[in-house]
């Protein structure tokens, strides 16, 4: 794969999410990025995120109501998404990682890896429930 041109755009859209525990939306991090960089559009904006999370630079987590999330934290962790207000939340927890052997067991192929998102109530959601 050929070297990617660098882009002062793309990486203060990497130091914001790395910045952030929150998993913001592509419309969240243009608001953001837009008050250093008011000329950016919106479509340069989901091209980076989407560049990003395509190389592994960043996590793209898929949401319930089709909106796109993003995690600036790559490396191998857990997520959980509300079912009332969308927010997706990391989970401090142990890998479950055995579970692609289990999977492994009755399957002719080659299992690498899975993709884990747990959903629910949130916190906050869960103590205004009605």
């Amino acid at each position: 794969m050929a070297a990617l041109k660098y882009s002062r755009q793309r990486k203060a859209i990497k130091e914001y999410l790395s910045s952030t525990k929150e998993h913001p939306t592509a419309d969240t991090v243009y608001m953001h990025i837009r008050q250093e960089y008011p000329n950016i559009s919106l479509g340069t904006v989901y091209r980076n995120l989407n560049l990003l999370a395509s190389q592994g630079e960043i996590l793209k987590i898929n949401c319930n109501d089709g909106s796109d999330r993003f995690d600036g934290n790559p490396e191998p962790h857990y997520h959980f998404i509300c079912d009332k207000c969308n927010r997706v939340l990391d989970l401090d927890m142990e890998s479950i990682d055995h579970i692609n052997k289990i999977a492994g067991a009755g399957f002719a192929g080659k299992i690498e890896g899975n993709v884990t998102y747990f959903y629910g109530l949130c916190p906050e959601c869960n103590h205004t429930k009605e």
